[in-house]
């Protein structure tokens, strides 16, 4: 069919032919067009523009491979090193790799909870690195590879600053401490610098108040920790101790004004914190219900509890005796023995081994005939009983001659910084 014929199917003829000379005229005028164009290509004037073309793929050898990241671990309670690695996904065998590094081991041995590690992790999955703190000046960093394990120990100095705390007893020591920004380790130090003169369990009143010298730690511009208690005064029913530390033959210690060391040859309570319950004397028993002689003092504590050795001993019983279920026997010489009952387990001393003042020999629980967890305490002298709270105990010698200037000379600048809180009265003994 021809176009005329799509358009217009009955026309009259005339009008089919001067549509088809009409289409003739227009391909007449649009050929000579498209010459024209083609001619102006190759046109001098002609503009041309460049085209970005996308770039072309990389070679093998031009691939980038994911670098290795750097994990920081914070230890949470209950993990261990061993555990660290597992929930990395790395194997106990690069572990034991890094174990083999003198301060790793080290670290691993003390790690507590708030220690920070920081792991290289390779894009394999492998461990690259490994970085942690040795100590407070010194930060270790290994780099793991096939050939071995490579260490750099990086020094990082650190700053001691001494500051000025203290409190009025209101509620409790440790939650006026805290009011007063001290943490639990400097309040734990003061306790044990004053616990030979202060029944801490049972001796303290609203109203005792506390002045306290201790050192904080920086490094590289950041308070890293708490330091040690440097002096401290306290106030116990309107009696003042003072207490100032010196170094002696390479050890820290803890000595009055007038340079007397504060270490008894024993401690008046062999337990932190506890409540006393029952005092030295005649009483009702609490289970069998009849007056008898109570030989010590006990102290009611949470089962778990540790027990301090009271003084440098020899452990003479340790096992189970009697109504006193799980106990402890140590003997101090002179004829000096204390005793320590109804431990819900004993601790790591034997028959026979030496144990050191403030060693724990054992932990509070309710063995034997007890009613609920607590330490019964006794101190007997040649086999005599003797009240725990009231027995005089030897005090040992000051120090005198060049040792005391030493120590004059060395505790002046604490004792000052104790002075300039206002109404402070030190006290010697």
């Amino acid at each position: 069919m021809s176009l005329a014929h799509r358009f217009a199917p009955t026309a009259p003829r005339a009008l089919v032919l001067a549509l088809a000379g009409a289409l003739a005229i227009s391909l007449g005028s649009i050929v000579p067009a498209l010459d024209g164009a083609m001619d102006d290509r190759a046109s001098p004037d002609t503009v041309t523009h460049a085209i970005a073309l996308p770039p072309a793929p990389k070679a093998a050898t031009d691939i980038v491979t994911p670098r290795s990241e750097w994990q920081t671990v914070r230890v949470a309670q209950g993990q261990t090193l061993g555990s660290l690695f597992a929930d990395l996904g790395l194997s106990a065998r690069t572990m034991h790799r890094v174990l083999e590094v003198p301060e790793a081991q080290q670290m691993a041995s003390r790690l507590r909870v708030g220690s920070e590690l920081a792991f290289e992790i390779g894009a394999d999955g492998e461990l690259k690195g490994l970085r942690f703190d040795h100590g407070d000046s010194q930060r270790v960093k290994l780099a793991v590879s096939a050939d071995g394990v490579q260490r750099e120990v990086i020094e990082r100095p650190v700053e001691r600053r001494v500051v000025v705390a203290g409190g009025t007893i209101k509620s409790s020591l440790f939650a006026d401490g805290a009011k007063a920004g001290l943490g639990p380790g400097v309040m734990n130090e003061m306790v044990k610098a004053l616990q030979f003169d202060i029944d801490f369990a049972q001796d303290i009143r609203e109203g005792d108040t506390f002045q306290i010298v201790y050192e904080e730690i920086w490094r590289e511009g950041e308070r890293v920790r708490d330091g040690g208690v440097v002096a401290v005064n306290f106030v116990n029913q309107g009696k003042a101790y003072t207490a100032v530390r010196f170094e002696r033959d390479g050890k820290a210690e803890f000595f009055d004004l007038d340079g007397r060391p504060l270490r008894k040859s024993f401690m008046r309570t062999p337990i932190e914190f506890a409540r006393l319950t029952s005092g030295f004397g005649a009483r009702r028993h609490p289970i069998l219900g009849r007056m008898r002689m109570h030989n010590g003092v006990d102290y009611a504590a949470p089962v778990g509890t540790p027990i301090f050795a009271a003084g440098d001993a020899r452990v003479k019983f340790a096992g189970w005796q009697g109504g006193y279920g799980r106990t402890v026997v140590l003997d101090h010489g002179n004829g000096i023995t204390t005793l320590y009952a109804h431990m819900s387990r004993l601790g790591p001393y034997r028959v026979g081994q030496r144990v050191r003042q403030g060693a724990t020999i054992g932990f509070v629980g309710a063995s034997g005939m007890a009613t609920g967890p607590h330490l019964h305490y006794e101190f007997r002298v040649n086999g005599v009983h003797r009240n725990p709270l009231t027995v005089t105990m030897p005090k040992p010698e000051p120090l005198t001659g060049p040792a005391l200037a030493e120590f004059r000379r060395a505790t002046a600048p604490a004792l000052a910084q104790l002075k300039r809180i206002e109404g402070f009265q030190l006290a010697g003994r």
